[in-house]
């Protein structure tokens, strides 16, 4: 039923309109923002045609014997547009089974999109992978995300912190400039953790010179030093916090939720979703309670972001 092709680079076009036009597609599946790590990733990223016509797409690399969508990328999972049906997906995880196995995969580790990317209801794959795949969970992590349009009351603390922004006469400015904000992020990353942020600075301006509106940077002043900022990422209807860090005077005066009331209160307050981001560490059993509960104060809730195994 379908036929099965390997990415290439003669594909980008074909693959980035798809992507373009999917149901629970964001911009992360862009080539242009997928191939800016194909260094570190060995790509092997498939096509799925039916009746000679692009079906679906599912980003992917592999590692050793495994299939993996997507490690490189927050989530991957299968691509579809409007026109997808939930009997088209069991088939073409049946179908797919049996290509990898020939390929000489031994085993399957799928991200899906998580639902609130999705601009209609896509969990066909969740269905398929289930029954087709006898798929288990692997990975469990939990994130924080607000219903921006119930425009819910802050907790009393961060109302407190907002004020005193307020009082202290914090400036939040939209940037173009990554730089100084990047100086902030990876002092603190690697003074409490001893990393540093998953892109370099030389990669987020790289991939916002090819996203302008899709990778954003908002920066709180005092006068004119930077205490805090936030890298955003900018999706039909979620506005998902990327980077945030703030140095020890943006602590003390609220700086980043000077931040979160420019954007979740003002300038993206028409979107549907904000996504805080994960709260979890290692294979999602640790909790880190202070930081989900800090967004929580702003009226965040949980969704999983899960991870599926099955053997081929």
């Amino acid at each position: 039923m379908f036929e099965i092709k390997k990415y290439n680079d003669a594909d980008k076009e074909a693959w980035n309109a798809y992507v373009e036009h999917a149901r629970n597609a964001t911009f992360l599946f862009n080539r242009n923002y997928m191939d800016y790590h194909s260094d570190r990733f060995k790509d092997y990223s498939l096509m799925f045609y039916k009746n000679g016509k692009l079906h679906s797409l599912l980003p992917a690399h592999e590692r050793e014997d495994i299939f993996c969508s997507h490690f490189g990328l927050t989530y991957g999972g299968l691509i579809m547009n409007k026109d997808v049906t939930a009997a088209d997906v069991v088939q073409l995880f049946k179908e797919l089974n049996e290509y990898l196995r020939q390929q000489g995969f031994k085993k399957v580790l799928y991200k899906p999109v998580p639902w609130v990317y999705h601009q209609m209801p896509s969990e066909e794959d969740l269905y398929a992978i289930y029954w087709v795949c006898k798929a288990r969970i692997v990975k469990r992590d939990i994130g924080s995300v607000l219903f921006l349009q119930e425009k819910p009351r802050w907790r009393r603390l961060r109302r407190r912190s907002l004020k005193k922004a307020q009082e202290a006469g914090i400036i939040v400015k939209k940037e173009n400039n990554f730089e100084d904000f990047w100086k902030v992020l990876d002092a603190n990353l690697e003074e409490r953790y001893q990393v540093h942020p998953v892109h370099t600075l030389q990669e987020i301006e790289l991939l916002h010179s090819r996203f302008p509106d899709n990778i954003i940077q908002y920066n709180a002043y005092l006068k004119d030093e930077i205490v805090a900022g936030f890298t955003f990422y900018i999706t039909p209807q979620t506005v998902h916090g990327q980077y945030c860090s703030s140095n020890d005077k943006g602590k003390e005066l609220g700086g980043i939720d000077a931040i979160y009331d420019q954007v979740l209160n003002h300038d993206y307050a028409d979107y549907k979703f904000f996504d805080f981001g994960r709260s979890t560490e290692g294979d999602g059993d640790y909790l880190n309670e202070g930081l989900i509960s800090q967004k929580e104060g702003f009226g965040g809730r949980g969704v999983v972001y899960d991870t599926y195994e099955w053997r081929l």
